[in-house]
């Protein structure tokens, strides 16, 4: 019988203790199988593994010495990725200020649990289409059902948390903002599929490759919730906001610019800073906001600004400003709110009740309630819902109630008034939920130089509250 040298033996049970541990940590005891294959790498050898390491020819043994070393990294940063953190950029300003356009993070997947990934087989580093060639960076084949292993803690309320977005299950490829869902309900179905030259092929994505977003959890599961004049209630109840949390206003100028010295003051990026009316004769949106004349007879000019309950206290005492209201959304072309195709009269700043369903609970299927959650029971749940003459009919049988399969999150942007968050799509189940950031690694100011505070120095290496 071959003997083994206490090296092999120590590397072997090292590798086969992490190992069968991960089995154990992922709930599928089928993956101790590949104990046997540590055994042939570590003991009996039986397939020569580093065969090409013994290749005579020098030029051959170092390419081959680098495919080896670039596999064993795409394999551990794949499994970092899937299991432990990832890297987030953050892309648009629905959290500012709490987290910032340019900021890099490190997304932790142990805080939550990790997923046990829907499509296995996929290229690390990229959410659904690999760069250049715009193809799929994922097969859909194998495709495994959601499950989560245990982490560090649960999704509380106030956390930042980031998701696959929920209404990312159907794309139009060329125009992803709105989403299709939204698309279909401002324009129409045929609208949208008939015209592939603006908004091109209509695909369905899994779970996993739907896009990141990243928001605060306002609501928990089994909360009632309701927005009143842009304040939050949870079951009744005022809920705290955000420190940055921040609203538009319309800002009355008295004809004096203002100057970069204010704006940063403020911390308006260039992007945000928006004049909506010249010093004017005439002006219909000025006697709707309540603006009056000045001592010429004449309007002031307007601006609209998102700002901080900080910044705004700024803004009122800045000499070239006259008045300050908060933005309202009657001056705009109003966006659906969700549920989409249901008229409900609500708003951004006037959205509700509405109640978060909660995993275990039974809700009557009335009209608002089929509303409300036709995409929890069909899209996220995975049933089959109809409504014939009056009755439903969920995979195939008539019911008047729905106990709920997942829990159910309510997500907002700090950025109130600048985020389209769960008023516009609606819950976020279990299931979508990718992490929660941790660390802030980097941070860019796009408005800036790089040696004019292009790095934000006093937010690297950040930990995100």
């Amino acid at each position: 019988m071959k003997k083994f040298s206490k090296a092999q033996w120590i590397r072997f049970i090292i590798w086969g203790t992490l190992y069968t541990l991960f089995a154990i940590w992922m709930q599928n005891l089928w993956l101790l199988l590949g104990l046997i294959v540590l055994v042939d790498i570590f003991l009996t050898k039986y397939i020569p593994w580093g065969a090409w390491k013994k290749t005579k020819n020098p030029k051959l043994r170092n390419v081959l010495e680098w495919v080896d070393d670039i596999i064993f990294a795409l394999i551990a940063v794949y499994m970092i990725n899937l299991f432990v953190f990832q890297n987030y950029q953050i892309p648009s300003s629905s959290l500012e200020k709490s987290l910032l356009v340019g900021d890099y993070l490190f997304v932790s997947k142990l805080s939550y649990g990790p997923r046990v990934p829907n499509t296995p087989l996929s290229f690390p580093l990229v959410q659904n289409t690999l760069p250049i060639v715009n193809t799929k960076s994922y097969f859909d084949w194998p495709h495994w059902e959601y499950k989560r292993v245990k982490g560090l803690g649960e999704v509380k309320r106030n956390d930042i948390v980031v998701f696959n977005f929920p209404a990312g299950d159907t794309v139009a490829l060329k125009v992803q903002n709105p989403d299709y869902h939204t698309s279909v309900a401002m324009y129409g179905r045929e609208a949208i599929h008939l015209n592939k030259q603006i908004y091109g092929d209509v695909i369905y994505r899994p779970v996993d490759k739907r896009e990141n977003y990243v928001k605060r959890c306002i609501g928990m599961p089994g909360d009632s919730l309701e927005i009143r004049d842009n304040q939050v209630y949870i079951n009744g109840v005022a809920a705290e906001n955000a420190e940055k949390m921040q609203l538009n206003y319309i800002i009355e100028n008295n004809g004096s610019p203002f100057t970069e010295e204010q704006y940063r003051l403020m911390e308006i990026s260039k992007e945000d800073r928006e004049q909506i009316s010249p010093a004017i004769a005439q002006s219909p949106l000025h006697d709707f906001l309540g603006f009056q004349k000045n001592a010429s007879g004449q309007y002031n000019p307007l601006y609209r600004f998102p700002l901080t309950k900080k910044a705004l206290a700024i803004a009122e005492k800045l000499p070239n400003v006259v008045k300050i209201v908060v933005d309202r959304e009657e001056i705009y072309q109003r966006s659906p709110y969700y549920p989409l195709g249901y008229e409900t009269g609500w708003s951004r700043d006037n959205y509700g009740p509405i109640w978060i369903p909660k995993k275990g609970a039974t809700v009557e299927l009335n009209e608002f309630n089929l509303a409300m959650y036709h995409r929890c029971i069909r899209n996220y749940e995975n049933n089959e819902l109809e409504v014939k003459d009056g009755v439903v009919y969920i995979n195939g049988k008539p019911e008047t109630t729905y106990t709920f399969q997942y829990d159910y999150y309510w997500m907002m942007g700090d950025n109130r008034h600048k985020s389209a968050d769960s008023r516009s799509w609606g819950f976020v189940p279990e299931d979508h939920i990718v992490g929660k950031p941790i660390l802030i690694w980097l941070s860019l100011d796009k408005d800036r130089s790089l040696f004019d505070g292009g790095i934000r120095w006093n937010r690297l290496f950040r930990t995100v509250h």
